[in-house]
């Protein structure tokens, strides 16, 4: 088995649903990755409240943002395991942009 790993970025742009962002995707990460997430920066037209999910746990609750401005997320790395969900959500319709930073530690089975 080979580990593989890639620093990659993600972002949402404009979303103006205000309902739960999945940035990764559905299924992702897979069973077989792991997801280090050093960054996740935040951009508002309003001053929603944003709320950070992993896997059905409330890692991240109630930060306010200012409107226009860029906030950062996190102050550590935050692990996001295979399998799991991650969603970032804003608690208004604003336009919303989410840009996250990572690291996805792949196991590739070789034969």
């Amino acid at each position: 088995m080979a580990v593989v790993n890639q620093y990659k970025f993600v972002g949402v742009e404009n979303s103006t649903s205000g309902s739960a962002l999945t940035p990764f995707g559905t299924n992702v990460p897979a069973v077989n990755e792991t997801i280090i997430i050093k960054s996740i920066l935040v951009t508002s037209a309003g001053t929603p409240v944003v709320t950070v999910t992993n896997n059905s746990i409330t890692a991240i609750k109630s930060a306010q943002l200012t409107a226009n401005t860029t906030t950062e997320l996190l102050t550590q790395p935050l692990i996001v395991e295979g399998g799991k969900t991650f969603t970032v959500q804003s608690s208004t319709s604003d336009s919303f942009d989410v840009a996250i930073s990572f690291l996805n530690i792949k196991k590739e089975v070789t034969t």
